[in-house]
Parts: structure tokens; C-alpha cells; sequence
């Protein structure tokens, strides 16, 4: 059975996007309740200036409740070395950081050229490597773009060679502007990999964009990708990406993969019970799935078992 980790964007990617700022004791309760339902790694938050994302103000707190539960893997996005100083003194277990292929987004979402941000990951992963944090490089925008619209796939392999040799431990593609399509996603994943090696280019960042989430997840799935990005209910996007939108959503993502017999450890049950806690701490806002609405199937026990 393959094992497939679920990684829970929500509390960042997904917060970060909304207007209304979700209370702590909310976002506790629902970090707790997605753990208890088998979700093994969690983004709890990412250390930003509270004055950029005032969302994400008590980043530090959520980590050190999140520590506190058993078996979960506490993950940070920091957007610098400062926010890496900050995330390694809350004791993050991984952080990662964003390098957006496009140079525009780059310059509009953290103000720095591509040159820049390579000096900077090489700085995270000084400190990364000195606290003993797992280190990962998201490749942003890396298969099109809101501003400058294709983005050259040999240059994504150039930068991701550079992000590997300035000490990134781990690559993830991402599709930050929901452009992917299942060929695109299948032939990057086997140039990064050619270029960085198996061990570092594990994992997809999808959107959901123009329905082409899943497709694109089981895509990474064939070329043999063991980690996926999801929210619950689909929150998110990139509040820097005009016209990104919609993750994919954790509970269709989970029923697809259960029900092919991968083996991620979520009880699904549990799991669409956690939308309620994130429906009473932000009243109003949009949730996404087929699977909420829909239910379970009646084999769904029996799925994936063959």
C-alpha cells in the first residue's frame, strides 16, 4: 500500500487569504481536531510581519499549542532569514519558503529578485541546519503566472538546481495560480527530479483554480510524488497573486486517495466533522468539496481494499 502524506495547508495558506482574522482558541481547536482525525503535518502558520498579514499575527502561539499534540509535524512558511530566526526560536519542526519562478511575483510577493532570494535560502538553511529544522523550498508560480503568464520550464529546473545547492532539503512544485495541467505537472516533476534527484523533489502544492486539482495530484501521484498540499474546504490562494484562488480541497483529496487504497491515515468520518469549527470561527466564508455535500459512498469501507 503507498503511503501518501496529507499535508494541511489551511491554517496558513488558506487563513492567510480570508478577511476576518480566525480567532487562537479556534484555530487550536482546529489544529487539534484535524490531528486527532489522522492528519500527520500541518502548516500552522507562517511568521510574517503582523502589519503584511495581521492573520498570521500569532503565529507563535499556534506553534507552541501544535507542539503539544503527539505525532503531528509542526510546519512554518517564513518569507526570510528573519522569519526563519522567529520560526526556529518557536521551534518549528519545518519551515519552508517561498522562491517564485516568476521574478515578477517574486518582486511582489516578498521584494526580491531571484537573485536576492537565493542568497536568502542559502541564510534559512544556515539556520535551519543549526536548529535541527527540516528545510523546504517552495517553487511558487512554477507553472504560469497572474502577471507574466508562462513561466519557462528550464528555468524552473535552473532555479531549483540553485535553491538545492543553496541548501534546500526538500523541493515542492507549486501551482500557486491554479495554470496546471496533469501533462505539465508530469513532465516537471520528472525534469526537477532529473535535476535535483528523487530524494529532494517530493511534493505538489496544487489549486483548484479551473477544476483541475485532483487531476493534477493523481498526475504527481504516477510520477511516484509522496507528499500533497490541501486545505480543508478549499480555502486559500495567494493574497499577492491577483486571481489565484482555491486550493484543493483536503477531504475530496483524502476520499480519492483512501478510496484507491494509498494509505494516509486520515479518517475521512473525522475529518468532515472539522469543517464545523472552521464554519463557526468564520461565519460567511465560502467552503469548497463534492465530498461534504455529497457523503460517504455506501462501499466506502470496502474501497481501496481490492
Amino acid at each position: 500500500m503507498t503511503k501518501i502524506l496529507v499535508s494541511e495547508v489551511g491554517p496558513r495558506d488558506g487563513l492567510q487569504s480570508t478577511s476576518r482574522i480566525m480567532p487562537l482558541e479556534a484555530k487550536k481547536a482546529w489544529i487539534k481536531a484535524e490531528a486527532e482525525a489522522g492528519v500527520r503535518e500541518i502548516e500552522v502558520g507562517s511568521f510574517v510581519p503582523p502589519s503584511l498579514l495581521p492573520q498570521m499575527a500569532d503565529t507563535a502561539e499556534v506553534v507552541a499549542f501544535a507542539k503539544t499534540i503527539n505525532g503531528l509535524n509542526v510546519v512554518a512558511l517564513v518569507p526570510n532569514a528573519q522569519g526563519a530566526a522567529r520560526a526556529a526560536e518557536a521551534g518549528v519542526h519545518g519551515m519552508s519558503i517561498p522562491f517564485s519562478m516568476s521574478e515578477t511575483h517574486s518582486i511582489k510577493n516578498v521584494r526580491k529578485s531571484h537573485t536576492e532570494m537565493i542568497g536568502e535560502i542559502r541564510a534559512v538553511a544556515e539556520i535551519a541546519k543549526a536548529a535541527n529544522i527540516h528545510f523546504s523550498v517552495s517553487l511558487s508560480t512554477a507553472f504560469g503566472c497572474t502577471m507574466e503568464g508562462a513561466v519557462d520550464e528550464d528555468n524552473v529546473v535552473r532555479l531549483a538546481e540553485k535553491a538545492a545547492e543553496a541548501g534546500a532539503m526538500e523541493l515542492s512544485l507549486s501551482d500557486t495560480t491554479g495554470y496546471a495541467d496533469p501533462a505539465q505537472v508530469r513532465r516537471l516533476v520528472r525534469k526537477v527530479r532529473a535535476a535535483v534527484g528523487a530524494d529532494k523533489m517530493t511534493t505538489l502544492h496544487l489549486h483548484n483554480t479551473r477544476g483541475l486539482g485532483l487531476a493534477n495530484a493523481l498526475a504527481g501521484l504516477e510520477e511516484d510524488i509522496t507528499t500533497l498540499d490541501a486545505s480543508l474546504g478549499g480555502i486559500g490562494g495567494c493574497p499577492f497573486a491577483p486571481g489565484a484562488s482555491g486550493n484543493i480541497v483536503t477531504e475530496d483529496l483524502v476520499f480519492m486517495l483512501n478510496s484507491m487504497g494509498c494509505d494516509t491515515g486520515i479518517d475521512l468520518e473525522k475529518l468532515l466533522n472539522v469543517r464545523e469549527i472552521v464554519t463557526a470561527a468564520l461565519p460567511g466564508e465560502p467552503l469548497y468539496g463534492f465530498t461534504p455535500g455529497a457523503g460517504l459512498t455506501l462501499d466506502y469501507a470496502q474501497r481501496g481494499k481490492a
